[in-house]
């Protein structure tokens, strides 16, 4: 048997972390089986679907590479489909038409309610002989087996049943003729030759209706798993204010998506204790049967951990290529300084996100209008003149520029003066960033180029005397 799964995401929303997680596990599954994976979107719901979600869900899908070998399919686009196979089911006598109306039915729940019963469909039109005009509004229910159970091997939490008699018989088509998001599914995961249906815990309760169908309608039965439900470090729900957002966030907040796709198949799913995983590992290794029943907690600190490991892991020419949608941001002219690439190298250890390497890497490309304030009130004192003279001097007539002389250079200095590194190393710094905080100097100075730091150094020692002169 070929393994097809599918993710069926609805677009009233951004691709949040829970769907995320679903898709690439429904993406492992097929991959690790040599499968095929569908990318089907589930639009029924016309006044909540946008175009903008849709987007928003291809943006996500995309920059995880989560890629499909079918789809995207829309539902809105398969109406006929639908409503074909309900007319066969009319006349077949496994659906049916109601013609109650909405006030009949509002009354039977709060009854229903009222009594501390389950709100459900009474079956009125059920068996109805009445006669009723071809244009009189009406529904298409199923007519669900009404003895019995459905019985299934959810494939994380084992075998579960659903008595009949606690089904009713759902609508499958409403009065203005389209289908409803039940009977779509049911139809597109036959259609679509689903084996199996990897989704999210809120569906369970769909499943022993979708199976009827599927049973009515002489369909196979997929294979269902039901993943648990995402929370925040709080055991609450992850939402909003969790700042739980889009998957796109996670980009925008400067996240590799190896690492949240990383982060994410480790919620829920282990392989002994290895936290590390390429997606070749996520791929040869992911087995449904060694996915958690239980809910998962989500840690910012743990995705940011992995994030820092992926900055300083991977090709920094490939970290340098998502690099530059944060530089594009801070709107920094890069052509006046190091490659991005050596950028990575540079700020890698010092930074958990690519949002801080961007924030953090101005004085590499543009030169700044003053000294940090702390910065230079501790460093740039009259004491430091000779060192940052003494250093201007020896950097300046560098000819090869390397880092390996420029360190010469200040070792030299310190030599020379007989302090300390630290006495020219800490004037330096801040004279050549700006700041009091910077990776190694001595690549960091190599990395501003020559001509600008011995500037630099200038403008420091001008701010001293300026400073000299107030005293």
């Amino acid at each position: 048997m070929k393994i097809k799964t599918r993710f069926a995401p609805s677009p009233t929303g951004y691709l949040h972390v829970g769907g995320a997680r679903t898709a690439l596990y429904s993406w492992l599954f097929a991959r690790n089986s040599g499968g095929e994976f569908v990318l089907r979107i589930e639009d029924t719901d016309l006044e909540r679907s946008t175009q903008q979600a849709i987007d928003a869900i291809m943006d996500g899908m995309n920059w995880l590479s989560l890629d499909w070998d079918e789809g995207p399919y829309y539902q809105t686009k398969r109406f006929d489909r639908y409503n074909a196979v309900i007319d066969q089911m009319l006349d077949a006598g496994t659906a049916y038409k109601c013609y109650c109306s909405k006030e009949r039915l509002e009354a039977l729940r709060e009854e229903q309610m009222a009594n501390n019963e389950k709100p459900r469909y009474d079956g009125r039109c059920r068996d109805s002989h009445a006669h009723h005009a071809d244009d009189e509004p009406c529904v298409v229910r199923f007519r669900n087996p009404q003895e019995g159970s459905v019985i299934f091997d959810d494939q994380i939490r084992g075998p579960i049943e659903f008595s009949n008699q606690e089904l009713d018989d759902l609508i499958i088509r409403r009065t203005d003729g389209s289908p409803t998001y039940n009977f779509c599914v049911v139809i597109d995961d036959w259609d679509m030759k689903i084996t199996h249906v990897i989704r999210g815990e809120d569906h369970i309760n769909n499943t022993p209706r979708q199976i009827n169908i599927l049973k009515a309608i002489g369909a196979e039965v997929p294979v269902y798993a039901h993943v648990s439900m995402i929370l925040g470090d709080d055991g609450k729900k992850l939402s909003k204010r969790h700042g739980a957002v889009g998957v796109m966030q996670y980009r925008d907040d400067g996240y590799l998506p190896e690492a949240l796709l990383n982060y994410l198949v480790r919620l829920g799913w282990s392989h002994g204790d290895q936290e590390i995983f390429s997606i070749e590992e996520m791929t040869t290794l992911f087995d449904l049967n060694a996915v958690s029943k239980s809910a998962s907690a989500f840690n910012t600190e743990k995705l940011q951990w992995l994030n820092h490991h992926y900055i300083n892991s991977l090709a920094p020419e490939y970290v340098a290529t998502h690099l530059q949608w944060h530089i594009e941001q801070e709107k920094i002219d890069t052509r006046t300084g190091p490659e991005l690439a050596q950028l990575v190298t540079l700020l890698g250890e010092r930074c958990k996100t690519l949002k801080e390497m961007a924030a953090s890497c101005r004085y590499f490309y543009e030169d700044f209008s003053e000294f940090d304030a702390d910065a230079a009130k501790k460093h740039l004192r009259p004491v430091a003149r000779q060192p940052l003279e003494v250093v201007r001097d020896k950097l300046s007539v560098i000819s090869d520029w390397t880092a390996e002389n420029v360190h010469h250079a200040i070792q030299a200095t310190a030599d020379e003066l007989d302090v300390g590194m630290g006495k020219v190393g800490m004037p330096l710094r801040v004279a050549a960033t700006g700041a009091g905080q910077s990776p190694a100097l001595d690549v960091t100075v190599h990395a501003i180029g020559k001509a600008r730091v011995v500037a630099r150094i200038e403008k420091a020692l001008a701010y001293i005397a300026a400073r000299e002169a107030q005293q």
